[in-house]
């Protein structure tokens, strides 16, 4: 099997979240999903990831990245 994911297919954009600026390098998929998670709560995108990231316990690209899978589930978000 081909593995299609390589580290370069990550895209990394910066945020001010919590009074602070932070990257975060996710897939576009992800980027897309969270945008459209934003978008549906009516949200702007770094008040999103502020929630996430008061509630995570792992590194915050993997946290987003459980979130929108959890939110996909039906089980959040």
């Amino acid at each position: 099997m081909e593995d299609t994911a390589r580290k370069d297919d990550t895209q990394k954009r910066s945020l001010t979240i919590a009074g602070h600026r932070t990257s975060i390098s996710l897939e576009p998929v992800f980027w897309q999903a969270l945008q459209d998670a934003a978008r549906d709560r009516r949200m702007a995108l770094a008040a999103l990831v502020a929630e996430i990231d008061e509630a995570r316990t792992t590194n915050l690209s993997s946290a987003i990245r459980v979130w929108l899978f959890e939110r996909a589930r039906g089980g959040g978000g």
